[in-house]
């Protein structure tokens, strides 16, 4: 085998190591990752973790199939008992700037929605708590649709003052959402996994879905917060079919 001298070696081209070109940070993404930086430099962020059973919601989604009702998408009662739960928990719906906390009394739900070339946007629906859970879907597709198209105005993408992040269809069960400021909560909706819980024949396995409340400790603290993630539990183990209101 014949050794080459550092003379007579050949230079790998560029890129020859599997490299990709790089990737500027400009434009929407550069906007993105500046935010997100700054949301974690400029807030005392915490997340609270829980898990709440899907019996219930199951089951009230095979009541309205067997009523012939429209059914609701999993997504959109969560979304629905989120708004509900936000108006007996004011310091989660709320945002500080400058030192100041303004509690709001209507819920101007950010949804973040994922666009193409890997970034987010989480705009505003405005008065979630106005909207039936019928009207959701719609209401969502929309602003999925002026997202995507661009055509989302500066207030829509700002005026958010709670914020829920889906990650859908995913093994990730809990994750740490990162605060969009100057909201005080986000809250972060993980994947479905089955658990092994005791009935009166022994086991049964049941479908739990994993739920994180990131918030900002400078406006609320960690019991409020844990007490809202309960109540939103509750309301979500305890939604029940024969007393279900298709308006609600």
């Amino acid at each position: 085998m014949r050794l080459e001298t550092p003379e007579t070696q050949v230079s790998a081209p560029s890129g020859a190591d599997g490299a990709t070109a790089p990737i500027k940070l400009r434009g929407m993404r550069g906007m993105i990752a500046s935010k997100m930086l700054q949301s974690l430099q400029q807030s005392a962020q915490l997340t609270h973790h829980a898990s709440a059973r899907l019996d219930a919601l199951q089951a009230l989604r095979r009541h309205c199939r067997e009523a012939g009702l429209p059914v609701p998408s999993l997504q959109d009662l969560l979304l629905r008992l989120t708004v509900q739960t936000l108006g007996d928990f004011p310091a989660l719906n709320a945002t500080l700037e400058e030192n100041c906390i303004t509690r709001h009394t209507a819920v101007h739900l950010g949804l973040a929605i994922p666009l193409p070339d890997d970034l987010l946007v989480a705009p505003a629906l405005f008065d979630a708590q106005a909207l039936r859970l019928g009207e959701l879907p719609e209401a969502r597709r929309t602003l999925t649709e002026q997202a995507r198209n661009g055509g989302l105005g500066v207030k829509a993408l700002t005026g958010a003052t709670f914020t829920v992040t889906n990650l859908g269809r995913s093994r990730v069960h809990h994750f740490t959402p990162l605060l969009n400021l100057p909201q005080v909560a986000i809250l972060g909706i993980g994947g479905v996994e089955s658990r092994a819980v005791p009935d009166s024949d022994g086991w049964r396995a049941v479908e739990v879905i994993g739920l994180s409340l990131t918030f900002d400790h400078r406006a609320v603290n960690g019991a409020p917060a844990a007490a809202f993630l309960d109540a939103l539990c509750a309301r979500i183990e305890g939604l029940a079919s024969d007393a279900f209101d298709p308006e609600l």
